[in-house]
């Protein structure tokens, strides 16, 4: 089954940095003490298709290697999920999924990209959604 309403156990981290499509919204800036102002931007990839087999390992590194790299060559970290949410039909669905964490600038281009994943994952793999949460972070290398 495809993620439409993905993650309900980290639905209040989601409520804590909103963002509307395509257009770059000002969140307030944490004061840096050490580092640097970004972005975390964290999306959270559903494994099930509503329809066939699971996405496989494979299918999942090319969409990373040809699609996300490109677009944040500057480094990215994915995690395995579990993700779990009450659906329509009243019964609980889990899925395996994959957690990507960037870490960006807060301009158009960064926005662009996430939004050109998001979109992308869902047409090719049949996913309702891709879940998004932005967070101001402090960085420093």
């Amino acid at each position: 089954m495809s993620a439409r309403l993905f993650y309900s156990s980290i639905l209040l981290l989601a409520l804590t940095g909103c963002s509307v499509p395509g257009k770059v919204t000002s969140t307030a800036a944490p004061t840096c003490t050490i580092g640097e102002a970004m972005q975390q931007t964290t999306l959270y990839f559903g494994l099930n298709r509503p329809q066939g087999p699971a996405i496989t390992d494979a299918e999942w590194q090319t969409f990373v290697d040809k699609d996300v790299t490109p677009r944040f060559k500057d480094g990215l970290t994915v995690f395995a999920a579990k993700g779990q949410w009450l659906g329509n039909d009243g019964k609980l669905a889990r899925e395996d999924s994959r957690a990507l964490m960037l870490i960006h600038a807060t301009d158009r281009s960064s926005e662009q990209g996430i939004e050109a994943l998001r979109a992308i994952y869902k047409q090719r793999f049949a996913q309702d959604s891709v879940m998004r949460v932005d967070t101001p972070a402090c960085v420093a290398f």
